[in-house]
């Protein structure tokens, strides 16, 4: 939708700007060789032509692309600049709802506890929380936010399970514990869009007021940013370290949740079952798949970033392709541009470990 996507704010012209201001050129650097950006998992020979036509798809997003194309069952699969940061936007929800869990299992907290909601909790952003709970005191269980957080990407949930969880320290430890090093997760959404909109100021522990908040947002809504702070803004925020993933990393950490080695029966279920329900991202993992096949993954856009990441059902007993895929620095008009290289990498990715199942 909008260069914003990942935190939704309800601001079209905000979004409509932030478009408008990128111009589409050619990429500046020359890419790497293949031998640098692809790395084949397996000995099956095919997978040197698949890893070849990502690399084509990818040409499309003018910017860098980050993909893990892996069978679940097998682990043969594709990896193009897998060890390279990546801004993970909405994805990172995926780690913070991993950490929950993880205390759930541990007996720390149960997913039937209440979270009440503070007047200091509530900002401008789309989702239900911001519509429809907005009276101070609003209560509501934590299986109930975990499921606005990744069915909706709302982010008043989202940064009401950061603070639960015990924050970055808490996500980010637990995400090297469990084998997925390259995933870092270091603050809210209300951090983190603020620092994108010039405010370094901001930080998890000294947040923003919610009206200074709001006001930075429409204050950005009702002016117009021309490229040149448009472009400050993007370099300064892709050369952030914080926030980011790995395509290998992540698609670790999903490799884990469907194998059922980092939560329990119960709780991986439950997650794989709210990912599976994942209202964004239509046109990005599942837009060119065969209709109908199951996916279920989580979204995230900001600035020049497009995500989803996530797992796909193949049909019959072909079993599954986890399926990452980050965009990052691209110089396409809009975030909507992006999607169809996601979305053909994806349907690349399928059409192959469908017609060729190899063993598992």
């Amino acid at each position: 939708m909008s260069r914003l996507h990942l935190f939704r704010p309800r601001l079209p012209v905000f979004l409509r700007a932030l478009t408008i201001a990128c111009t589409v050129v050619a990429l500046a650097a020359a890419p790497a060789s293949a031998s640098e950006r692809l790395e084949i998992l397996g000995d099956d020979p095919g997978l040197k032509r698949l890893g070849s036509e990502i690399e084509r798809l990818a040409e499309a997003s003018l910017g860098t692309v980050g993909v893990a194309a892996i069978h679940l069952e097998s682990g043969r699969g594709v990896l193009l600049n897998a060890d390279d940061q990546f801004p993970m936007a909405s994805t990172y929800k995926v780690p913070i709802a991993v950490e929950i869990l993880a205390q759930v299992d541990e007996g720390k907290r149960s997913l039937g506890e209440l979270i009440t909601m503070q007047t200091s909790d509530h900002v401008v952003t789309h989702g239900a929380l911001s519509d429809f709970f907005d009276t101070p005191g609003s209560r509501l269980t934590i299986r109930n936010v975990l499921g606005l957080m990744l069915r909706i990407s709302d982010n008043i949930a989202t940064d009401l399970l950061f603070r639960e969880a015990g924050g970055a320290e808490a996500i980010t430890g637990r995400m090297k514990a469990f084998g997925a090093e390259g995933i870092r997760v270091d603050r809210t959404t209300r951090a983190l869009i603020a620092n994108w909109l010039g405010r370094d100021d901001a930080t998890v522990a000294r947040p923003m007021p919610p009206a200074e908040y709001n006001r930075l947002i429409l204050e950005g809504n009702s002016s117009q940013l021309d490229e040149a702070r448009l472009a400050e803004l993007n370099e300064a925020f892709n050369s952030d370290p914080r926030d980011t993933a790995t395509p290998r990393s992540m698609a670790a950490l999903l490799r884990k949740i469907w194998k059922r080695e980092i939560l329990s029966e119960k709780n991986s279920a439950l997650l794989i079952d709210i990912m599976a329900r994942c209202q964004t991202g239509e046109n990005r993992i599942p837009g060119a798949l065969p209709p109908d096949t199951p996916v279920a993954h989580k979204t995230g856009t900001i600035g020049e970033t497009t995500n989803d990441v996530g797992v796909i059902t193949l049909p019959g007993d072909a079993g599954h392709v986890i399926s990452v895929v980050f965009v990052k620095e691209s110089k396409l008009p809009s975030n909507a541009a992006m999607e169809p290289v996601i979305a053909e990498i994806a349907r690349a990715s399928y059409d192959y470990f469908v017609f060729n199942r190899g063993t598992s």
